[in-house]
């Protein structure tokens, strides 16, 4: 395993490499759990070498107080993935490397898909993942790009990125990996505390029962039970339940049987921002 913290290191380990069907990248923001790694192994069986980049993006942020509060553990990652593979080429760069002249995202047209759900609450922020994404594609060149499908608005909208900009990249989503009460893992996880943690298995919980009434209930009824289930419990605040379309992410106004949906919560616990989602059929 090899670290580059430069573009010009970075272009240096993989000057030597056949790029193409050979390489694979995990973009990550660090702070490394099971979910990442599940990532890494798919990329690695897939592929003769795999870069991951470990980043954390300021400008996919809407407050300076999330960025500064976000976990960041480069040494440990690193550890963690010197375990995993050989074949890893990380690269974690620092922001000026990348915001040579000015931190800022580029501006995005994503057809709507950005306009929802989390792009609803967080102003500007999938202009921020699209703009490090497109920089990571571009420089690295890889022939596949591994992402989570817990963060499956982001997936989507990555898709669509790929297309805009014709980009040669097979974008490939993975399934959410859960902690064993059935909590998504996510970086932000590290900061509940155990209780909190152990709690939030009522969120999955929530969603797999909402899953059950899909066939029987309207997206409208299902919504306003999940909402009277997180009105009842005394620790989580429930900031929004969606069901929609897979395809466009629109609401669901009216099912329709050649159709896939998906429901999409965001839960606060005390400051700590949780997301998760469930297939629905």
């Amino acid at each position: 395993m090899v670290l580059a913290k430069t573009k010009k290191e970075l272009n240096t380990h993989l000057s030597p490499i056949n790029t193409g069907k050979e390489l694979g990248l995990v973009p990550t923001m660090g702070a490394l759990h099971k979910g990442h790694i599940s990532l890494v192994n798919k990329a690695i069986f897939e592929n003769k070498t795999v870069v991951v980049s470990i980043f954390v993006n300021p400008t996919q942020f809407n407050t300076t107080e999330d960025l500064k509060k976000y976990p960041q553990s480069l040494k440990r990652d690193i550890t963690l993935l010197q375990k995993v593979s050989d074949k890893i080429i990380v690269f974690a760069p620092s922001v000026d490397e990348i915001y040579s002249e000015k931190v800022a995202s580029k501006v995005y047209a994503f057809d709507g898909l950005d306009k929802v759900m989390e792009g609803k609450f967080r102003d500007g922020h999938f202009d921020g993942v699209g703009t490090i994404i497109e920089a990571f594609l571009t420089l690295i060149k890889p022939n596949k790009a591994y992402f989570g499908e817990k963060d499956f608005q982001q997936l989507q909208i990555i898709k669509k990125l790929v297309a805009l900009q014709g980009i040669p990249v097979e974008i490939i989503g993975c399934p959410i990996v859960r902690e064993p009460n059935g909590l998504a893992m996510s970086s932000r996880n590290e900061r509940l505390s155990k209780t909190i943690r152990e709690e939030a298995a009522f969120i999955y919980k929530t969603l797999q029962t909402a899953k059950t009434k899909f066939g029987m209930k309207s997206a409208k009824q299902i919504s306003e039970w999940v909402e009277a289930q997180f009105e009842k419990h005394p620790i989580f605040q429930l900031e929004y339940i969606k069901i929609a379309d897979v395809s466009t992410l629109k609401p669901v106004r009216r099912k329709q049987k050649n159709k896939k949906y998906r429901a999409f919560v965001a839960v606060y616990a005390e400051d700590i921002r949780l997301i998760d989602n469930i297939a629905l059929n």
